[in-house]
């Protein structure tokens, strides 16, 4: 079993911890009312990574530690600003099974070996408020670090470390320190023991690659560099949303099936400037783990949906077990849904295409016009991809209403993801044209897409009515939210050619292509 906590933190180098008479007096601090000692502890942890240093790489860190109050397996993940996520399991003598599960999209399958020990001699200090409670954690860490491979060098150094409280206010991380900055006590440069024990013990650290190197354009003016930012920023996050899928958290599905789409649009939109013979590949393997989540996500989107009308009903017209038979129809495809997204991350095909990823990052399959002018370049990717959906939009808006015009408004709406996408590539060099017209498209995509989840909705609650009339049950609910969404279906419908007239205006293309 696991454990998960939020965990805040900033590092200072510091003096000798043998004298703590630099400290400042931290009594002073709003919100403390007194700082208590605590009994020493001696702590030890070995560090582990992939030979090239994957983890370590990617901001994340796995150790086995002894000592302490958390002995055991902690596997820490990034996130934003001072915070990390720390998951916690009990000790063993080799890595816990969920712990290597969530590495997997880091590690890409890679053997998990110690590379580095790290020992230390920690002073503890409660910062606590007037009830006595906790709300910070001081330490002064005498450390000792050892590699674990070949060439067995050691270091050591002094460092503090202050540790918010769990529901602690972050205002206090910032009047401790500024307190310490007049002690003239400075922020540590490297973020973790392990970083600084990598830099000054281990010889040969390749890291993951951000992708940086290994690229033939390094001006910033360049389409390649702005194209290639991009994707390093969309792998990174289907990479760090990995593990929140596993375990199910909310909106992980959502948010990884979105970064896929940003790629193999991406990848698509800008074959002026990554080879497609490398690229295409790639974003055929996007698609099918884009389709694997998608089922998990899809039945999200949908229950919310349903679940939202049904609460909205005046009580007279729900007839009949409604609400139960949708969470016992929710229970079911949302398990089954989220075990085929499981299946997908547990894959040897997802595994080469995390692969295929690192590789494009670090040896991108740059063109010609990777070096040419990024607006130009940029500019006239957009446009290429607006014409594809001003051609969709045509061709949808005249047919007649029916299952005809459902599909041809459903392929405008992946048309229109596809230029939204687009821009957000372009926006760094193009600027405002390209922003301004990301945001009349997703005015037309967010029509389209309320309008594809109401044919989706009509065709399970189809299933439903017949589910329940089976059981003999009252259709009349389903029925009446059949319609209903009907309804909507045919409002947006409506709406369409307004808001794909504010989208289509000549300006806006004039100004992006200019």
């Amino acid at each position: 079993m696991v454990q998960s906590m939020r965990e805040t933190e900033r590092k200072y180098e510091v003096p000798t911890p043998a004298d703590t008479s630099w400290l400042p007096e931290l009594e002073r601090v709003d919100g403390v009312a007194a700082v208590v000692d605590r009994s020493p502890e001696e702590l030890d942890a070995v560090y582990y990574d992939t030979d090239d240093l994957r983890l370590s790489g990617s901001s994340a860190v796995l150790r086995r530690r002894t000592g302490g109050s958390d002995a055991g397996w902690h596997l820490k993940l990034p996130l934003s600003g001072d915070s990390r996520e720390e998951i916690r399991s009990p000790l063993t003598d080799t890595v816990p099974d969920a712990l290597l599960d969530l590495t997997r999209s880091r590690t890409r399958g890679a053997e998990l070996t110690p590379v580095v020990r790290i020992r230390s001699t920690r002073q503890v200090r409660h910062l606590v408020d007037a009830d006595g409670t906790p709300r910070a954690e001081l330490c002064v860490d005498s450390v000792r670090a050892e590699s674990l491979r070949a060439d067995g060098r050691h270091a050591a150094w002094n460092e503090l470390e202050v540790e918010l409280a769990e529901d602690a206010d972050p205002a206090l991380l910032d009047a401790v320190e500024k307190k310490l900055r007049k002690k003239g006590i400075a922020r540590a440069h490297s973020p973790s023991k392990l970083a600084r024990a990598l830099d000054e013990t281990v010889t040969t650290a390749a890291g993951a690659s951000d992708g940086s190197a290994g690229s033939a354009v390094q001006d910033p003016e360049q389409a390649g560099v702005q194209v290639l930012a991009y994707v390093r920023e969309q792998v990174r996050a289907l990479t760090a949303l990995d593990p929140a899928v596993r375990r199910d958290r909310p909106d992980a599905v959502h948010r990884m099936r979105v970064a896929c789409r940003r790629l193999r649009s991406c990848l698509r939109s800008y074959r002026s400037v990554l080879d497609r013979d490398v690229t295409d590949p790639i974003r055929r393997e996007l698609k099918w783990l884009a389709g694997e989540l998608g089922a998990e996500r899809d039945q999200e989107v949908l229950m919310e949906r349903l679940s939202g009308e049904i609460e909205a009903l005046p009580g007279e017209l729900v007839l009949g077990p409604v609400a139960a038979r949708l969470r016992v129809w929710n229970v079911v495809d949302s398990t089954e849904s989220h075990l085929r997204s499981l299946d997908a991350l547990g894959s040897r095909r997802y595994l080469d295409l995390l692969d295929s990823l690192a590789a494009l990052v670090e040896r991108p399959p740059l063109r010609a016009k990777a070096a040419k002018d990024a607006r130009k370049v940029m500019a006239q990717a957009v446009l290429k991809e607006y014409g594809r959906l001003a051609g969709r939009m045509t061709d949808a808006l005249e047919l007649s209403p029916g299952p005809e015009r459902d599909v041809a408004l459903h392929e405008a709406r992946k048309a229109a993801k596809k230029v939204r996408y687009a821009t957000e590539v372009a926006r760094p060099a193009v600027g405002k044209p390209a922003k301004r017209l990301g945001k009349r498209v997703k005015a037309v995509q967010k029509v389209l897409g309320d309008h594809q989840d109401s044919v989706v909705a009509r065709g399970a609650l189809r299933d439903l009515a017949v589910v329940a009339q089976t059981a003999g049950e009252a259709g009349f609910t389903w029925g009446l939210l059949y319609g209903t969404e009907q309804a909507r279906a045919q409002n947006r419908e409506r709406e369409l050619p307004a808001v794909w007239d504010q989208a289509s205006a000549p300006g806006l293309r004039k100004k992006l292509d200019r």
